[in-house]
């Protein structure tokens, strides 16, 4: 069974701003299968998704999954259960692998994002590398496309949204023998994935830039 997910999503408990039932609603709307509502150091997005929307209501499976920021750079990483995430890159990938979780450098050439840069070769254990980030630039992609083929692993297609109507702007199709997480996460492992390259549509930009105009004025009002 091959399906579409969507593995970088932001919700508003971040800095997103679409409720996580917003966002699953809409991957169904739009055909994916998965996603992981991956929020700024908590897992508190997808957790809440999971609540919201049981399975069986909608058909779209939710990866608990977080984008934490180490002292290197964003690490995205997927699981079946939260765990409290350490912010040295080393330890987080040591206790992410402790937990069964994966661990993913998201973005990792786009600097200007805080990715990884260069560590991505250096530090061992990566279970795969997020190649094209629907919110990078091309030369960034191309260059995280260039280190999965060295290294050997698996490419991952995302969105990085922050409104729903980016979501599924850019995914992976991924090949799995049953739908559900630990199935999910071992096909990932495996490299039963293809990544879709895609770009944020006309409409979805303008939204991003609306709600990036609206969440400034409003932590400039609460004195953020």
């Amino acid at each position: 069974m091959r399906v579409k997910a969507d593995l970088h999503i932001h919700s508003l408990y971040s800095d997103g701003k679409n409720s996580p039932s917003e966002i699953v609603h809409r991957a169904a709307d739009i055909g994916l299968a998965v996603v992981s509502i991956s929020d700024h150091n908590t897992f508190e997005g997808s957790m809440r998704a999971i609540r919201q929307v049981p399975r069986g209501s909608l058909e779209v499976l939710v990866i608990p999954g977080a984008e934490v920021r180490t002292d290197r750079g964003d690490v995205l990483v997927y699981c079946e259960q939260p765990f409290e995430t350490p912010y040295r890159l080393e330890e987080l990938v040591d206790k992410a692998h402790e937990n069964n979780c994966l661990v993913v450098p998201a973005h990792p050439f786009d600097l200007f994002r805080l990715g990884i840069g260069e560590y991505v070769y250096s530090v061992r254990g990566w279970d795969a590398i997020e190649v094209w980030n629907a919110s990078s630039t091309k030369a960034s992609n191309r260059r995280a496309v260039q280190a999965a083929r060295e290294l050997g692993l698996p490419g991952l297609a995302n969105s990085d949204a922050h409104v729903v109507e980016q979501v599924g702007s850019a995914h992976t199709i991924i090949e799995v023998d049953d739908l559900g997480i630990q199935h999910v996460l071992e096909s990932i492992r495996r490299g039963r994935v293809q990544p879709v390259f895609g770009h944020h549509g006309v409409k979805a930009t303008f939204k991003w830039v609306e709600w990036s105009i609206e969440r400034r004025i409003r932590d400039l009002l609460e004195g953020r």
